[in-house]
């Protein structure tokens, strides 16, 4: 059958999660909590990250012109196992029904292995806006991996620190000026969550045969559950993975359009954190990479970026706004690498 989750509506949990938070965070533990370092540098970074959080709202509404109702919630400074726990929460918030119920064995198993993922990624996550955390979104900052990341690089740890920041506070502004956004995911992952229509095992081993023979599909555990899908939980994956290429390459043309103003150096940290991800890594994290698709992610992120410098330089930043107008305005697939059929037909301009 495909792989797919049970029954949102069911009386028993899908996923146990707080046994996924505790595994995760013992997977935390095996791999390392993060760089050794000083209470005081850890306390000092974790201080200037709240603060540069608070501050980047400003500069992204500025460059954004999108702007959002009510006081800016404080983001929180977390470690990778506080980073583990809250991911856990977000995603039970997701993916469960209210009156889930008691976890099964099944559940229990599923805990075991979503939490082993979210510990081996634990490591990775420099910051993170959850749109389904306590009270309605939360930012994190993850402190140690900032740390690892600007001493491996080399960078200036006060224009590192910001540039962070002012990524995952665009997601924050994100969601915050354009509320459907959040249930638009939730519409697309419960889409993914429906067995309905599964098919049958000969109508599995076609679609197999047809990721296996190349059709646009994904590396990774994405490809993998491209393969598996029914056409409309792939087409839920395909809105969902467009949507994530569209966030991550806004909150990157943001991050640098703020420019040198507020960061001297950002030049040099674009350069240094794109050398970072094209370059080879140790066998595990390549294992990891192939697991997790990871680089066909970022190709959709670098993709993202291109897209939303390649609109906004050719309409301004006003009308690349019209994106976030509905599910409707999003970019689709062939649009990504061909920005102008995009501006053509949302906004209606005449190409060139």
């Amino acid at each position: 059958m495909p792989l797919t989750m049970a029954d949102p509506k069911s009386t028993r949990a899908q996923v146990d999660w707080a046994l996924a938070a505790g595994a995760g965070r013992r997977v935390v533990g095996v791999l390392g909590s993060g760089p050794a370092t000083t209470a005081y540098t850890r306390d000092r970074a974790s201080e200037q990250l709240l603060q540069f959080a608070a501050a980047a709202e400003e500069h992204v509404r500025g460059v954004t012109g999108l702007h959002t109702p009510g006081a800016v919630p404080p983001a929180r400074a977390v470690d990778r196992r506080e980073w583990v726990s809250a991911a856990a929460r977000s995603m039970e918030a997701l993916v469960e029904a209210d009156d889930a119920g008691r976890p099964g064995l099944g559940a229990r198993l599923a805990g075991l292995q979503a939490g082993s993922m979210l510990g081996l990624v634990a490591g990775s996550v420099l910051g993170q806006y959850d749109p389904f955390g306590v009270e309605g979104g939360e930012l994190l900052l993850v402190v140690p991996n900032v740390l690892t990341v600007e001493r491996a690089l080399k960078l200036r740890p006060d224009d590192f620190r910001m540039w962070v920041c002012l990524h995952e506070v665009t997601h924050r502004v994100q969601f915050g000026a354009n509320p459907w956004l959040r249930e638009y995911m939730r519409e697309n992952v419960s889409a993914l969550t429906n067995t309905g229509g599964a098919g049958s095992v000969g109508d599995l081993l076609e679609r197999v045969t047809r990721g296996l023979s190349g059709d646009g599909r994904h590396s990774g555990i994405i490809g993998v559950l491209q393969i598996a899908a029914p056409p409309e939980q792939f087409a839920a994956i395909e809105r969902l993975l467009m949507l994530g290429t569209l966030l991550e390459g806004h909150a990157d043309h943001v991050m640098d359009a703020v420019g040198p103003a507020v960061i001297p150096t950002v030049g040099s940290i674009r350069a240094a954190f794109d050398r970072r991800r094209a370059a080879p890594s140790n066998p595990i994290q390549r294992l990891l990479r192939v697991l997790l698709g990871m680089d066909a992610k970022i190709a959709q992120y670098v993709r993202g970026k291109k897209f939303v410098d390649a609109v906004v330089a050719q309409v301004g930043m006003e009308r690349f706004n019209a994106v976030w107008s509905g599910p409707e305005t999003l970019p689709l697939p062939e649009e990504l690498d061909d920005p102008g059929r995009w501006v053509a037909r949302v906004l209606g301009d005449v190409r060139p």
